[in-house]
């Protein structure tokens, strides 16, 4: 009996722990899921109209060395006679891209660069070869995504969206497209990493795969085990390999449902400008992580400024959900719908608080600061804690020149060498308008500051205004 039990008790033993020791040595095997996903993977057929030149012109003109071509005056003289140019000729080019059918009715999503500048496009479909004309309902240059309509006389294969935000690092994918022209290619991988940022756009955010894109491959879906679309294949990196981006499947499904019920999208705007909030700045704010995202100004009349917010704060917090930095914080606002109520978590002057705004219509609107060296000429005095020599802003007209409302600040006349000021970036021609939150109008303010604050906490974070932009630059303060 023992004998029988102990045979017993091992048997369900291996039994439990045999899938386990399947699943961890065997590969999945992706023949199912193909098959399953391919009929709703489209090749994508654009077609576009440009201008060409005299062919035998543009040979010649190829061949022509310095400027110096003997047939140049030979093609003007046709070209330019009666002082009217003959029209150009047109020719057809042609480009592959991929897609997906995402309703039985023939709604395809694909990149907005598969189809942005076509004259003409049509639709592959594998299940029966044909090729269908596809309408654009509306693009999107901010996320790089497109959606298009075919009108075909039967319900179509169709897939549906994962949840990208569930997604882990690791998990296995596969990507369907047309690469290189070589339609329905099946291609393997994991996901590498999410929420890359590789300035393709505002809105990066981007899931990273293994899995085999080229090109042609732009705008084909990128698919977990269970047959879910959890990216859209969008980038590579042309020099990399086992390196591909897609945009994760809840931004585009978002952007999705807004172009089939409007044909355009509407995103948040709070109306600031903003900077991350790095360890120094963090420390100089007295704010226990570097999280969130500094606001460098407030657009007068715009919603942030109607709702209370200042030059200064940090941005915690959009209805709750955390924002880590100035990336997170315009994904999160972009993704809200204009009008809309939300409550803002900000920190200020070494606590939180809470506001009420209600959000405006994104336009692209973008600010940028860029550096502009100046030489004003005028009384200057050291900041040797600093590492500058600066001297106050008096008079309307050079405010007006700095981009200053009224006269104000300490002008930056001077950045000396290794000091913490050029560690901290200040430029020449930048405006000391804040240090630590207090209003800076003289040399003696300033030094007021960093006297006492500013050696407390190790360092002095100042509001500069940078061609008419606000920027914070936090400086540490070196022991003498």
């Amino acid at each position: 009996m023992k004998l029988k039990r102990y045979i017993g008790l091992l048997t369900l033993i291996t039994v439990l722990i045999l899938p386990v020791y399947a699943h961890a040595d065997g590969l999945p095997s992706f023949v199912e899921l193909a098959k399953k996903c391919g009929p709703a993977v489209v090749n994508i057929n654009t077609v576009k109209m440009v201008e060409v030149g005299n062919p035998m012109e543009d040979f010649f003109k190829f061949h022509g060395r310095d400027g110096n071509n003997p047939f140049e005056d030979f093609f003007k003289q046709f070209n330019n006679r009666g002082n009217n140019k003959q029209p150009k000729q047109k020719r057809k080019t042609g480009s592959l891209g991929s897609g997906f059918i995402i309703s039985k009715d023939g709604f395809v999503v694909t990149n907005n660069h598969v189809v942005a500048s076509a004259d003409e496009i049509t639709v592959k479909l594998q299940n029966d070869g044909h090729e269908y004309p596809a309408k654009i309902i509306g693009r999107d240059k901010e996320t790089d995504l497109a959606l298009l309509k075919i009108e075909v006389k039967k319900d179509l294969p169709f897939l549906e969206f994962a949840n990208s935000d569930k997604a882990e690092v690791g998990e296995w994918v596969l990507a369907i497209g047309n690469p290189f022209g070589l339609g329905h290619t099946v291609t393997k991988g994991i996901i590498s990493a999410k929420g890359r940022i590789i300035g393709a756009g505002p809105f990066d955010n981007f899931i990273q795969t293994d899995a085999s894109i080229n090109p042609g491959n732009s705008g084909g879906p990128l698919i977990d085990l269970k047959g879910r679309v959890i990216g859209i294949n969008t980038a590579i990196i042309a020099s990399g390999q086992g390196i591909g981006f897609a945009i994760p499947s809840n931004m585009a499904e978002n952007v999705i449902s807004q172009l089939k019920t409007d044909h355009k999208v509407s995103r948040g705007w709070l109306g600031v400008t903003i900077q991350d909030a790095d360890a120094k700045t963090a420390k100089a704010l007295g704010l226990k992580d570097e999280k969130g995202a500094l606001v460098n100004s407030v657009n007068p009349g715009d919603p942030a400024d109607k709702g209370g917010m200042k030059v200064g704060d940090v941005i915690l917090k959009i209805d709750g959900e955390k924002i880590d930095d100035t990336n997170d914080l315009l994904r999160t606002v972009a993704a809200l719908p204009p009008g809309k109520a939300v409550s803002v978590q900000v920190w200020r002057k070494g606590r939180e608080k809470n506001l009420r705004i209600v959000l405006g219509e994104r336009n692209g609107k973008n600010v940028v600061a860029e550096a502009e060296k100046m030489s004003p000429k005028a009384a200057e005095e050291n900041l040797d804690d600093l590492g500058l020599v600066v001297r106050r802003v008096n008079r309307k007209a050079e405010a007006d020149s700095l981009g200053l409302d009224r006269p104000e600040g300490l002008l930056v006349i001077e950045v000396m060498q290794g000091t913490p000021s050029e560690d901290a970036a200040i430029a020449v021609g930048d405006v000391i308008i804040e240090a630590n939150q207090h209003k800076v109008n003289s040399i003696k303010d300033l030094q007021k500051i960093i006297n006492t604050e500013g050696k407390k906490r190790g360092l002095v974070m100042l509001l500069l205004k940078r061609q008419g932009h606000n920027i914070f630059r936090t400086i540490e303060l070196k022991d003498k």
